[in-house]
């Protein structure tokens, strides 16, 4: 796993780091019981504070996607399907809301932002 850090992004580092956290999770790039780095460790890859990457790691285990085991590190937890399907509807919510943003700037009738939706779905069978 590889996290990178933008400073342009409007987003604080921790908040950066939490999601290509959550991202490689949710994706399966990270599994259950997989190691993360240690804090000290992914700060100094990344050349950042200490305190920035405590705090991502702990706003990760408090929404229950790592667990932190005292003088053994972190470890990915187990898949909650609640907790990933939640995660997977919000994503989903996010990429709607600005598809539809997007359409309203191009003054899109809402039937052919609904044609643009079918025809993604028919070429992405997902079932």
């Amino acid at each position: 796993m590889r996290i990178i850090i933008r400073n342009t992004s409007g987003k604080p580092i921790y908040e950066q780091i939490k999601e290509q956290i959550k991202e490689a999770i949710l994706s399966d790039e990270l599994n259950e019981g997989d190691v993360l780095p240690s804090i000290r460790q992914l700060a100094s890859e990344l050349k950042i504070s200490v305190v920035t990457t405590t705090r991502a790691y702990s706003d990760l285990e408090q929404e229950g996607f790592i667990v932190n085991i005292q003088g053994k590190g972190c470890f990915v937890s187990p898949k909650d399907s609640e907790l990933v399907r939640e995660q997977l509807l919000r994503k989903i919510e996010d990429g709607f809301a600005a598809a539809i943003n997007a359409a309203k700037i191009a003054k899109l009738p809402q039937k052919e932002l609904f044609q643009i939706l079918k025809s993604m779905l028919e070429g992405n069978p997902y079932e």
